[in-house]
C-alpha cells in the first residue's frame, strides 16, 4: 500500500503541546498520535474503541456541594420500605 506524506504549517504552540503531551501519555509517536486524531477528526477512525473500564473517570471526581444538597434524600432510609 502506497503510503503519503504531508507537511503541515502553522501548527501553533499550544496545538503542538497537546499533541506532544497526548503521544507521551499515550506512550505512542507523535505521527501515530497525530494520524489517529486525524482519523477520528474525519471520522474515518479505523475503529470504535470501547472501553470497559472507567480509567478515564479516575482522579475526576470535583466535590460539589450543590450535589450533596441535591442527593442528601437519597442518604436516608424510609422506613416503609423496609418493613
Amino acid at each position: 500500500m502506497s503510503r503519503i506524506q504531508y507537511t503541515i504549517r502553522g501548527v501553533s504552540e499550544d496545538l503542538d503541546r497537546c499533541a506532544r503531551r497526548l503521544a507521551r501519555k499515550e506512550g505512542k509517536s507523535l505521527n501515530a498520535t497525530l494520524l489517529e486524531a486525524l482519523r477520528k477528526g474525519l471520522g474515518v477512525a479505523e475503529s470504535d474503541i470501547r472501553h470497559s473500564d472507567l480509567d478515564d473517570l479516575a482522579g475526576s471526581w470535583v466535590h460539589d456541594p450543590e450535589f450533596d444538597r441535591a442527593i442528601q434524600e437519597m442518604d436516608s432510609v424510609d422506613p416503609e420500605l423496609w418493613k
